[in-house]
């Protein structure tokens, strides 16, 4: 094996993805689990990461970088929080040190946005934001990183003006499973997704915002009156949320704002065909990569060559 660098560590509240660095920025092994924070608050997090670097013989005095949850307060070590507007590069240098141990790790802090109109707070999203970015971006930006609680963060020549988090995922399952609309996605998985009606349900939520949950309720009723399939329901769902929060998020923003995606696999999809649907300038980054990026200017930062 060539010879490693440094360990990064994307570690969340249910995920664990690691990733054995070489010199030359390359991948030399890769692991990953459902030993998140959830798990590893039990059963120690120090335990956890040992069984990883011990499965890929990582060396005693490679160090570690890590974000996510486990620097929250529950977390194996608290790292705070950088209060915005701050800088993208602010991130590379809050790291804190885990104590007693015998390897070096480090865990970047989040962002706290603490106006008491809007407060907000992110961990994790802020290295993909990094990596997604780097530390000396210019121009007006807006990044879009969805998922369970999406985040959407406005930068401003390098510098997070403020950012948003929007429960689309986390509404989208409670609203599929434990409202009556979930008679109406019952057989939807089985089923080819419905694109024209996502489209459509984009761009009405996106227009008419104020409607949302009037344009939710449609998912049923235009099953019993129009004959709308439960995988049309469910993209009528899933596009009313989506649509909703674009709103949201660019509803300060001058038209011409260009966007970044940092996503993958289906989520990419979805929020790709809404960007295109809406006539919005965007460009994709892969989430996985965004980490990784962001780890390595941490890292490099930390332990310069």
């Amino acid at each position: 094996m060539a010879n490693p660098v440094y360990v990064a560590v994307d570690w969340g509240t249910s995920s664990f993805r690691l990733w054995l660095i070489g010199k030359d920025g390359r991948i030399l092994g890769e692991r990953r689990s459902g030993e998140g924070m959830t798990t590893a608050a039990k059963t120690g997090f120090a335990d956890v990461l040992a069984s990883h670097l011990a499965a890929l013989s990582v060396p005693q005095n490679v160090p570690v970088i890590a974000c996510g949850m486990v620097g929250a307060k529950q977390g194996w070590v608290e790292a705070g929080y950088i209060d915005v507007p701050a800088s993208i590069s602010s991130i590379l240098t809050g790291a804190v040190s885990v104590a007693d141990q015998s390897r070096d790790i480090r865990i970047l802090p989040g962002l706290a946005q603490r106006d008491k109109a809007s407060p907000d707070v992110m961990r994790g999203e802020e290295t993909q934001l990094l990596g997604a970015l780097g530390p000396d971006s210019r121009g007006l930006q807006a990044v879009c990183m969805p998922g369970t609680h999406s985040k959407w963060v406005h930068v401003q020549d390098g510098e997070v003006i403020g950012f948003s988090t929007f429960m689309t995922g986390e509404l989208f399952d409670a609203i599929s499973k434990h409202t009556i609309l979930s008679h109406a996605v019952a057989s939807a998985e089985a089923a080819q997704a419905d694109n024209s009606a996502f489209k459509a349900a984009v761009l009405a939520a996106f227009r008419q915002p104020a409607m949302a949950s009037n344009l939710l309720f449609t998912a049923r009723s235009g099953q019993l009156l129009h004959g709308l399939t439960a995988a049309g329901a469910q993209a009528r769902i899933s596009g009313t949320l989506i649509g909703l929060e674009i709103a949201g998020a660019l509803f300060d923003a001058p038209n011409d704002t260009p966007v970044t995606l940092v996503a993958s696999g289906r989520l990419q999809g979805l929020y790709e065909t809404a960007f295109k649907f809406l006539s919005l300038k965007y460009t994709v980054i892969d989430a996985d990569t965004a980490v990784r990026r962001g780890l390595s200017a941490a890292a490099e930062a930390i332990w310069p060559n």
